[in-house]
């Protein structure tokens, strides 16, 4: 089963909480961890992970390139892309890869449905079951089918409402998205809540113009209404 997938984290600053994800990881699965890191404030992740697969490069690059990397560089059948701000209480892999291989293409623990209500400006998590969109908390797809559904926009320099524009690609391309309940939690969100607030703010608002520009009004794309 670990074999299938593998789970992938982009590295931030934040060493001593990232330390602490990749320890709560190998508590609970043997799933092979890539680590990919950019800029020359994170080259230190290259010697602090000996036994995990670790890519550093000088240049910056966005969250929409970093998990394009991962998306074209592993060969595990499944991809975990998972924020350092959550962590494993137990083994959450097990279950995702059933899910997976039900024929879902992606499954996650945070998400929910577009609320057509408010003309796709916000998203209601209704628990357990098949949803419009996966969170980057942690989302685990088809890798394969990630790709031919275009992968991450490479635009999406942050994060935040970028994974929602790659769930929505997912289902345009005929994804099935399953959201459930795993044991894992969530500590501090560096990336959101240390960095800057005006650019948060724009670079939040830049990736969700591009989801009501491509999809606003597609209804044929979302899930069962529940």
């Amino acid at each position: 089963m670990a074999g299938s997938i593998r789970i992938c984290l982009i590295a931030d600053t934040f060493f001593e909480d990232f330390s602490q994800c990749v320890a709560a990881i190998r508590a609970h699965t043997q799933a092979p961890i890539s680590i990919f890191a950019s800029g020359k404030e994170t080259q230190k992740v290259e010697t602090l992970y000996p036994d995990e697969s670790v890519t550093w490069q000088k240049n910056k690059l966005g969250w929409g390139h970093s998990v394009n990397h991962f998306l074209n560089s592993v060969t595990e059948k499944y991809v975990v892309i998972m924020d350092p701000s959550t962590n494993f209480t137990g083994d959450a892999i097990a279950p995702v890869v059933a899910k997976l291989d039900e024929s879902y293409h992606g499954v996650g623990w945070r998400g929910g449905l577009v609320n057509v209500e408010d003309e796709w400006r916000s998203v209601d998590d209704r628990g357990e079951g098949e949803v419009d969109v996966l969170f980057s908390y942690f989302f685990a797809m088809d890798r394969e089918f990630a790709l031919k559904a275009g992968g991450a926009n490479p635009s999406a320099t942050y994060y935040r409402n970028a994974d929602i524009e790659m769930s929505l690609a997912m289902r345009a391309t005929g994804g099935k998205l399953f959201q459930m309940d795993l044991p894992l939690i969530q500590g501090r969100h560096h990336g959101y809540h240390d960095v800057e607030p005006d650019y948060r703010e724009k670079k939040s608002k830049e990736n969700y113009n591009r989801i009501l520009e491509k999809y606003r009004g597609r209804t044929d794309i979302l899930s069962a209404r529940r």
